[in-house]
């Protein structure tokens, strides 16, 4: 594949990434994760303070990246911001993604590449969460350019290249504390690529040679970079001590019982082939079984002018590896499989590429490029499923815990009640609902002036009569006693099998059905 076909196949697979990435996101409605992010954001756009919370929210690299983008906007508070506005992120580095790939020609070849970008342009997964406001996709970024650098430094050994892998490593470690299963994968890849190996495949420097301060280099780099983020710029030394005390947090946290405990096959349950209700399946089983003709091009003997087979080799071991220790953590949500599901796509891209140049004549080259078609619009229409039809819907395997539409609907009719009250969106709203029933309420009453929280009945004590009450279900019941006749209720879906209650002030509500009488 010459030059000039790539750039025209490439610029098509960017098209189709932007679209899948930037179009509607605001369909779905804000996830709880979501809302507990933008919160936390929130503090650095008001007021320029951010701390580490070694108990929850992950690194800080998702909040700085996020700040220029909302000045962009023009948002400089909580209320000024949108779903979109907070999302456009992600999809930036969800496109930016697909964009690095091409900084692997040299190591995959040119054709490879434009296979591994299609997949990762068109993976329903990998789009999915690339609409999503959490860490993840930064975390796949960050991964490939540690991934370049580290590669580029084999080849040519320098200190450019040396202080690039450190400033990447530290980006991959200030994003999530599952950095290090990525820095442990990739450590383990190329001690096994290197040991199963001929000495005859092993790359050769062209220029240049590794030297011990290049290793300092990169390790100063690192350790700086991540300084400086979790210290928020110096402002809060103790948070580069809290990233390492974090991990003491999130041991306990991967092996308690929980909803999120999960067995070993939990993620190829989702990509392979998940079934929902009426009759809908969803796979990613055409990215899995050309990874499969990826490994075996990664050990086979490479013909004269192919791709050099020991970088293959070592996404090949990270796959492996990274997939064998997000596999074996009890501890699992759909979006922690994302990095490595990255090695799979690449691994795909390079078994798209190795059937074709295998391939014995024309006709059978054309007859692999129909079924390679045929997959790949496969997946695009499973990703525009995804990400437009269902992308809230239970059915959808990507869905996890995910807001309910029909909690858009009391958001809309608190709205609604609020215009007629003669506070309007300063009227008092009290909430009493544990923290998981809870979000994303914050978030969605952003807007709204004195919105108080509590989680039980017994801890709001005497109401004194507000004009709206928001309840989980649990706590509707111990509230009867304190809202007795001077309310009426209404059920909301929050997610499945949890619900909101609406308690509306008798006098609001009679205004609200003559507004209802004069339309």
């Amino acid at each position: 594949m010459n030059k000039k076909a790539l750039a025209g196949l490439f610029f098509l697979v960017f098209v189709a990434a932007l679209m899948f990435r930037f179009i509607g996101l605001d369909r779905r409605p804000m996830h709880h994760d979501e809302a507990n992010q933008a919160l936390k954001f929130s503090a650095l756009l008001e007021q320029g303070e951010y701390r580490y919370d070694k108990e929850d929210h992950h690194g800080p690299s998702l909040y700085y990246l996020s700040l220029p983008f909302a000045r962009a906007f023009g948002a400089n508070t909580l209320a000024s911001l949108s779903e979109t506005s907070l999302r456009l992120v992600p999809a930036i580095f969800g496109l930016g993604t697909v964009l690095l790939l091409l900084l692997l020609s040299p190591v995959l070849g040119r054709a490879a590449v434009f296979w591994s970008a299609l997949a990762l342009a068109l993976s329903p997964v990998m789009v999915y969460f690339s609409r999503f406001y959490i860490q993840e996709i930064f975390l796949v970024f960050f991964s490939v350019e540690f991934m370049v650098f580290l590669w580029r430094y084999i080849m040519r050994p320098s200190w450019g290249w040396a202080l690039g892998v450190g400033i990447f490593a530290g980006l991959m470690y200030a994003t999530k504390e599952t950095s290090v299963i990525g820095f442990a994968a990739i450590g383990a890849a190329f001690i096994l690529t290197f040991f199963l190996s001929k000495r005859s495949e092993r790359p050769v420097a062209s220029r240049g040679r590794p030297r011990p301060v290049h290793l300092l280099l990169g390790l100063a780099a690192a350790l700086f970079t991540a300084f400086v983020l979790f210290t928020s710029f110096f402002q809060n030394p103790k948070g580069f001590l809290d990233s390492l005390l974090t991990f003491k947090v999130y041991f306990v946290r991967a092996g308690e019982s929980s909803f999120h405990v999960h067995p070993w096959s939990y993620y190829f349950q989702i990509l392979a082939f998940s079934q929902g209700a009426a009759r809908l399946w969803w796979s990613e089983a055409f990215i899995l079984i050309l990874a499969v003709a990826g490994s075996v091009a990664a050990f086979r003997v490479r013909p004269p002018g192919e791709p050099h087979p020991y970088f293959l080799k070592f996404v090949f071991f990270y796959t492996l590896t990274a997939t064998a220790a997000y596999s074996l953590i009890p501890y699992k949500t759909p979006w922690n499989l994302l990095p490595f599901y990255l090695g799979f796509i690449l691994l795909a891209g390079s078994g798209a590429a190795f059937v074709l140049r295998a391939s014995p004549n024309k006709l059978s080259r054309a007859l692999i490029l129909l079924l390679l078609s045929a997959g790949f619009i496969d997946l695009a229409a499973a990703g525009y499923k995804a990400n437009f039809i269902f992308p809230a819907d239970p059915k959808n395997p990507y869905v996890y815990a995910q807001t309910s539409p029909d909690f858009l609907k009391l958001i809309r009719r608190v709205e609604d009640l609020a215009a007629l009250d003669p506070e309007g969106k300063k009227m008092l709203i009290k909430v009493i609902a544990g923290p998981y029933e809870t979000w994303p309420l914050p978030w969605s009453l952003r807007s709204f002036g004195r919105v108080g929280y509590w989680q039980s009945a017994e801890e709001a004590g005497d109401l004194d009569a507000p004009p709206l009450v928001i309840s989980s279900a649990e706590e509707a019941g111990p509230l009867e006693s304190s809202l007795k006749d001077m309310y009426r209720s209404e059920y909301y879906a929050l997610r499945p099998e949890v619900f909101l209650v609406l308690h509306v002030r008798n006098d609001l509500w009679e205004k609200f059905l003559e507004s209802r009488a004069r339309e």
